[in-house]
């Protein structure tokens, strides 16, 4: 296993970190369970491989995923790193950030936390966090040794990652951010986090299981003989030497497997293929007949249509072959009435036209892609 220091925390984390949100679960009488005789060995086979690095929260796998997290590694804790996160749905006083690590803390059955995330962050959440005192709060815990230090998970745009890390500077050490080769968005502000001696942790480093389908892709951009996708994606977050770990879900040994073949590589990608790969990528959405950049100066829809959502899903397709992904996200789109309305609700008021900057025919273009996606 290949190390990386994370940041100036003084910590060295496996490249390859294990998510804990996806563990084999169970269903008994109505009621969701760990399954531990797989869950359990799974997670102890990651540590003896040399993953140092796992990342849990109150909420997932119905809850059961701290618990589990504690009890296959309670043998090897000194040896490991753990971390959880705090919801800020449940803080309504400062005193809701002691009594929500503690249960943390009681679930995993460990003395302290390794790195404890303010959940999901954006800039939104700046003023609750002020108004609650969250950070006087986790600088406590940090002196009682509660928490070994403090970190924060992100979900907002791009630039207001840079607002947290500079209202949280002194107190906040590392980000967990979405970064793959599908989505870059992240990539300055996590160079800014890097600058600022912040550890940098990736979610998603395969599109959230979108970059696990077989394609030609790495044919397409390199003109070499086809790797997996999700190969290429992994090498493609670790040889971002920004980032610290990339961190996967895994469900099963045979994904674990997989994802330490790539993170045991001895290269990921040198900084020649790495820039080639990226540039690439990006040429072939220009040259695609549908170049929606995902601006969304299209949006807000008065109807509520996602149209970036829409045309990113025809990109998939058009672009990276990623066909049965694309229309799995569409029927996904169709059912989850949260994802907005219907292209066939559009009302022909032409306003995301009179907005796109690159002047696309969005009308007749969704028409068009949502035809290519139901057949």
């Amino acid at each position: 296993m290949r190390y990386r220091a994370f940041g100036s925390t003084g910590k060295n984390v496996s490249t390859l970190g294990f998510g804990c949100m996806r563990l084999p679960e169970t269903k008994i009488n109505g009621k969701w369970y760990i399954d531990e005789d797989k869950a359990l060995p799974l997670l102890f086979k990651a540590y003896e491989e040399g993953v140092n690095y796992f990342d849990s929260a109150p909420y997932y796998c119905h809850k059961n995923s701290e618990y589990a997290m504690g009890k296959a590694l309670k043998g090897v804790r000194d040896k490991v790193m753990m971390t959880t996160k705090l919801p800020l749905d449940v803080i309504k006083e400062s005193s809701d950030f002691r009594k929500t690590l503690e249960s943390s803390l009681t679930k995993i059955d460990t003395d302290y936390i390794d790195f404890y995330h303010l959940w999901g962050i954006g800039k939104g959440s700046l003023d609750m966090i002020k108004n609650h005192d969250l950070l006087n709060e986790a600088r406590k815990a940090k002196e009682e040794g509660l928490i070994k230090h403090m970190s924060f998970s992100f979900h907002d745009v791009p630039e207001h990652m840079i607002d947290i890390i500079d209202a949280g500077e002194g107190i906040l050490e590392t980000v967990l951010c979405q970064y793959n080769l599908l989505d870059r968005a992240n990539e300055k502000s996590i160079a800014y986090a890097k600058d600022k001696g912040f550890g940098i942790a990736a979610m998603g480093p395969v599109a959230g299981g979108r970059l696990a389908a077989p394609t030609e892709l790495y044919k397409k951009l390199t003109g070499k003989e086809s790797i997996a996708t999700y190969e290429l994606a992994l090498r493609f977050v670790l040889g971002n030497e920004n980032i610290a770990l990339a961190l996967s879900g895994m469900e099963n040994i045979d994904m674990l497997e997989k994802n330490l073949a790539i993170a045991n590589a001895e290269i990921y990608m040198d900084i020649e293929e790495w820039d080639k790969v990226g540039v690439a990528m990006e040429e072939i959405k220009k040259f695609s007949e549908l170049y929606c950049t995902g601006c969304n100066y299209c949006q807000p829809c008065p109807k509520n249509i996602i149209i970036p959502k829409l045309f990113n899903m025809y990109t998939y397709h058009n672009v990276y072959g990623l066909t049965a992904i694309a229309k799995n996200e569409f029927e996904n789109y169709k059912k989850n009435a949260k994802d907005g309305a219907m292209p066939e609700a559009c009302s022909d008021c032409g306003l995301c036209e009179n907005k796109c900057p690159q002047h696309l025919d969005i009308r007749n273009e969704m028409k068009r892609v949502v035809k290519i996606l139901e057949k």
